[in-house]
């Protein structure tokens, strides 16, 4: 086993053990590529969350939220081009029945063979002759006796109403773009937006996709944040808007603590684009398996907006207030893999130091701002003291943890394998003076602080 997949391994034992991600339907042997966010995977995910919408909405006077439904009209995914575009290649091992995305089996082969090439978006015939040329084995069962590739739809079929039929027909959302699109009116009415403008949300998509297996990083349910940037291209430069929204990507991931050289921008191809994109690039993040999307950034143009229009009947232009020219407005969208930054932020934050496991988290993505411990639980006096420290905390909206459990030191080290930054001690000093002692998870130096000065030193 390789050192990243290694890494990869502990993240995921980590997780299971800590509460952070279990297992989806674990106790009936499992549901494949379905995972469960646990207590502190939660108080995590929020976390990043509300920093994504802070950073990019509360801060902004030119973004609007949304929260659409996950169920649209059918008719939505038909002229979004979803329902004829939306498809990987499958492929099938005729021996042991392993089904695979092909172009993922044939970048793993490669991959591991040091021959890099990127075969995402290539036809069935390339793919086809790429495995055949290089007798690609079934990583499953090692027997080289595929089927031919073929294109399956990524969109979720379900049905509304107690009939099945197609009048019956609907689909879960793929992404959570097309509900921002088919708004745009509501928004142009209710807000009077003037261009250039956003509209944003964050909620969960789903896609009926084959997994490499590499934990959380693509499942069939996952959570994105992201807007749709409405610009007049007659006044501005899609590409100065698309630099624009590049920049402040790379500058809010960073900002929580991922560095610079673990990432990287990669613009995607034209047989890779998808239909809807004049330009598509991807900030990769180096995860244990790779380097793999983290982020998205698309100059969609007037794509989604122009077949909404056609389709519906209904004008989506907007009316430039100065000179009374209707334009359809074109678009530049930022995605946010939020499962993924979930991953990378553990990634990045996982170290092994020579006596603990510590997870080195920014402290506004921690699941517990910091944890309360009374020195020793037989003490009613101390426990008191420390569960009005706890309970002073809590009532201020500050995420806190209590462990009583075993000696200081096993709990300092249990808190700092979950990532909490401080950890606060009362003990017999604290009944005389109104001082606690207060450790850093990343320094691990200790400090005696007045009570009445933590929730100022956590924040």
């Amino acid at each position: 086993m390789s050192g990243r997949d290694d890494l990869q391994q502990k993240i995921v034992s980590l997780c299971k053990r800590r509460g952070f991600v279990f297992p989806g339907s674990e106790i009936y042997g499992g549901l494949a590529n379905t995972y469960d966010y646990g207590p502190l995977g939660v108080l995590m995910l929020r976390n990043i969350i509300n920093d994504w919408w802070s950073f990019f909405i509360t801060k902004r006077k030119d973004i609007y939220a949304l929260d659409t439904s996950v169920l649209m009209a059918p008719q939505v995914w038909e002229a979004s081009g979803h329902t004829k575009s939306f498809t990987d290649a499958l492929i099938d091992c005729k021996e042991c029945k392993n089904r695979t995305r092909a172009d993922h089996l044939i970048e793993r082969y490669l991959e591991e063979n040091n021959l890099l090439k990127d075969v995402e978006g290539e036809g069935m015939d390339v793919l086809e002759e790429l495995i055949n040329k290089h007798k690609i084995p079934c990583p499953v069962c090692s027997k080289f006796n595929w089927t031919k590739p073929r294109r399956f739809n990524l969109l979720f079929e379900t049905h509304m109403g107690i009939l099945e039929d197609n009048k019956s027909l609907a689909y879960l959302r793929g992404e959570i773009a097309q509900g921002m699109f088919i708004n745009f009116k509501n928004v142009l009415e209710t807000m009077r937006p003037k261009l250039p403008f956003g509209i944003a949300q964050s909620g969960k998509a789903f896609r009926n996709e084959i997994t490499l297996g590499n934990f959380i990083f693509r499942t069939v349910e996952f959570n994105l944040a992201e807007f749709e940037y409405f610009f007049n291209p007659n006044k501005e430069s899609w590409e100065e808007v698309f630099n624009y929204w590049k920049d402040l990507m790379l500058e809010w991931i960073t900002s929580l603590g991922i560095p610079g050289d673990m990432l990287k921008w990669r613009i995607h191809t034209d047989k890779e684009r998808a239909h809807y994109s004049a330009r598509t690039e991807d900030l990769d993040y180096s995860f244990g398996f790779g380097f793999k999307e983290l982020f998205g950034l698309a100059y969609r143009t007037d794509y989604d907006l122009k077949n909404h229009m056609e389709k519906s009947g209904i004008d989506l232009r907007y009316t430039d207030p100065e000179t009374g020219d209707k334009v359809i407005p074109h678009v530049i969208e930022p995605t946010f893999g939020i499962s993924r930054v979930f991953l990378a932020l553990l990634n990045n934050g996982y170290y092994e130091e020579k006596e603990r496991l510590v997870l080195k988290l920014d402290k506004r993505i921690s699941p517990y701002k910091a944890a309360v411990f009374p020195l020793v639980k037989n003490k009613e006096d101390i426990v008191s003291k420390a569960q009005e420290v706890f309970n002073e905390l809590i009532s201020k909206g500050i995420s806190v943890d209590w462990d009583d459990r075993g000696n200081i030191g096993k709990r300092y080290f249990s808190q700092d394998e979950i990532g909490t930054p401080f950890c606060i001690t009362v003990d017999y000093q604290t009944l005389e003076d109104s001082t606690v002692t207060i450790r850093d998870r990343d320094t691990m130096k200790q400090e005696r602080i007045l009570i009445s000065d933590i929730s100022n030193r956590l924040n």
